[in-house]
């Protein structure tokens, strides 16, 4: 175990977890709310540090990430907890459950992820497939010695933390894939035990320093009507209107078994939020052939994607070479 970051102690050896909104009042042996920080004798500790629950070089694309370094691998590294308890979580059995873990040092992580680069296009480490936040230690000393092999790191988190941590860990960060689950509050609440604007506010202080891309699952019933989509939309728009929009299409999972979301409410999303901005896509919803990227200003095809094979079609560098306009994309 890894003394924790981020918590205050009291006299009766309760600790105080300041990591994340849930601010956790954690008795002596007992974890808060994510499962894997514990109180040991008045001590936070992290029980997930060096314990690593999932491992693959993926495609960057599959984090979603459309705008960063398209075409090239990453080294994806995943341990269990997670702040929030979504019905409908995708990797509930990382998160949720209690996985088999290998040892992984911070060092080993970014040795491997430097193999990897040396042989072939992998542009670094994405720490994935449950929430980062709550693997905090290891990712922040982890992501310092990926930085300096010369390497990126990516976060894909549920963007569920406190100011004063974000701020601490993101001059190591590259880019983030920040999950806005839904645009009111009570979604957040009856669906996910959590609350909308400390996500918003994590957006908000990571777009000036590093690249960001959002993703929302739709979910049928829940999250997908015109007005909330609209909301979402302008909200981002007011950002950037250059920032990747992912939206997502959810079918049944873990806990929840609504059907999955209509096709015809992914293409109105689609509709919806072109109008306002210039890279949005569709996921899980081949059908609606929304994955290219295509250059805001002239319309010419920037970068093809069939799956997660992609073909850079018309850049030079970040730029259109049709009409030279910037594109908000890192490569």
């Amino acid at each position: 175990m890894q003394e924790a970051m981020f918590y205050e102690q009291d006299e009766g050896e309760r600790t105080f977890c300041r990591l994340c909104p849930k601010l956790c009042n954690i008795r002596e042996g007992k974890t808060g709310f994510c499962r894997v920080r514990k109180n040991e004798g008045g001590t936070l500790y992290s029980l997930n540090f060096g314990h690593c629950a999932a491992l693959a070089v993926d495609p960057v694309e599959k984090k979603p990430l459309y705008h960063f370094y398209p075409g090239h691998s990453i080294l994806s590294l995943g341990a269990s907890g997670c702040n929030l308890h979504c019905g409908f979580c995708q990797n509930w059995n990382i998160a949720h459950s209690d996985p088999g873990t290998r040892p992984l040092s911070p060092g080993q992580a970014a040795d491997l992820a430097a193999k990897y680069a040396a042989g072939g296009k992998c542009a670094g480490v994405a720490y994935t497939y449950s929430e980062p936040f709550m693997w905090y230690e290891f990712v922040y000393e982890t992501s310092q010695k990926v930085r300096e092999k010369g390497l990126k790191n990516v976060l894909v988190t549920n963007g569920y933390v406190n100011p004063e941590p974000l701020e601490e860990i993101l001059p190591y960060i590259d880019a983030m894939n920040i999950d806005v689950k839904a645009f009111t509050d009570r979604f957040y609440k009856d669906n996910c035990a959590g609350r909308l604007a400390p996500v918003m506010r994590t957006v908000e202080l990571s777009v000036p320093l590093c690249h960001v891309e959002i993703t929302t699952l739709l979910v049928n019933g829940l999250n997908d009507s015109e007005q909330e989509i609209r909301k979402l939309v302008d909200w981002v728009a007011g950002l950037d209107p250059s920032l990747p929009l992912h939206i997502s299409r959810y079918f049944p999972n873990y806990k929840m078994d609504r059907e999955a979301t209509p096709l015809s409410t992914m293409k109105k999303a689609l509709e919806i939020a072109k109008e306002k901005l210039n890279y949005v896509y569709i996921g899980n919803a081949p059908e609606l052939d929304s994955a290219n990227t295509v250059c805001p200003h002239c319309g010419e095809l920037l970068v093809k994607r069939t799956g997660y094979y992609v073909n850079i079609e018309a850049l030079q560098g970040d730029r259109c070479t049709a009409c030279g306009k910037q594109i908000n994309l890192v490569r």
